[in-house]
């Protein structure tokens, strides 16, 4: 339906901007009619559809309009993200609900910036990322094994890369009120250490060896009782990929959801390593 809405006005204003005299065109319609129109369609639709003309434009801005496109928590989301004690952002009173849809798609920190929040822009569903530092790691503070790489392939500027160890384990949870949903999540990985090399990308892949003897196993569980495992081998080289842990579904966003994650690897009978740890995905299914 938004699609259709879109193309009709397109078509209409590209062909005759200005109507003939004593005709009326879209651009008449009023302004609380064309809100209602607007609602139905997604929110890059209405930004596109906002450009079109001055009367199109302030009827893309009505709250109603955006109201209907922020999750029903919204206010939840609000309180959780900007009065958390370790970031220094304030959500700024008075804002419009476009302004408000608009502060809460960007990527938002909390927990001292071990997490990123924000809206999809296309959809105004939930995204959030886990950095490593936010996870329980076997030895990452003994040098031996772990290394913190800067880089400009993570969002959090730094990945953790382990050259070798026996018993791999990455634990992590979180507590949050996600709006209602399916989500999945994801372990962003790399077998090899990426770098710049002359201003080119190049990946060292010499250190990686053990993650094909046996598969890697991970786990999530909720604190409404959901459960998921899956296994599979490393075997991708030289780019980041997403392994896939499972989902879970949110009913109540009255309720913060707590969810446990964790990838292990734990086979001692031979060593692993070569493998940088970037970041944890929550996304809506």
């Amino acid at each position: 339906m938004g699609s259709s809405f879109s193309s009709l006005f397109l078509v209409t204003c590209n062909t005759s901007s200005v109507p003939p005299q004593g005709e009326t065109g879209l651009g008449d319609l009023p302004e609380s009619v064309v809100a209602s129109v607007v609602a139905h369609l997604n929110p890059q639709q209405i930004c596109r559809f906002a450009a079109l003309n001055r009367a199109f434009r302030a009827a893309s801005s009505a709250d109603f309009v955006w109201e209907s496109k922020l999750p029903q928590n919204y206010h939840s989301l609000i309180s959780r993200i900007f009065n958390d004690t370790h970031n220094n952002n304030k959500f700024p009173f008075n804002l419009c609900k476009k302004d408000i849809y608009a502060t809460l798609s960007r990527p938002n920190s909390i927990d001292g910036d071990t997490k990123k929040v924000w809206l999809h822009k296309g959809t105004g569903k939930l995204c959030m990322l886990i950095s490593f530092n936010s996870l329980s790691i076997t030895g990452i503070d003994d040098r031996r094994y772990w290394s913190r790489v800067p880089t400009d392939e993570s969002r959090f500027h730094r990945v953790a890369y382990l050259q070798q160890i026996w018993w791999f384990e990455a634990d992590g949870e979180v507590e949050f009120p996600f709006p209602p949903g399916t989500y999945t999540l994801s372990f962003r990985l790399q077998l090899g250490r990426s770098s710049k090399r002359f201003g080119r990308r190049v990946c060292n892949c010499d250190q990686i060896h053990g993650w094909d003897r046996k598969p890697v196993r991970f786990q999530l569980s909720t604190s409404d009782g959901q459960e998921a495992i899956s296994e599979c081998y490393l075997t991708t080289r030289g780019t980041w990929n997403l392994y896939r842990v499972g989902s879970f579904v949110v009913e109540d966003s009255k309720v913060p959801i707590k969810v446990k994650f964790s990838m292990m690897q734990i086979d001692c009978t031979h060593t692993k390593g070569g493998l940088s740890v970037d970041s944890v995905l929550i996304a809506p299914c």
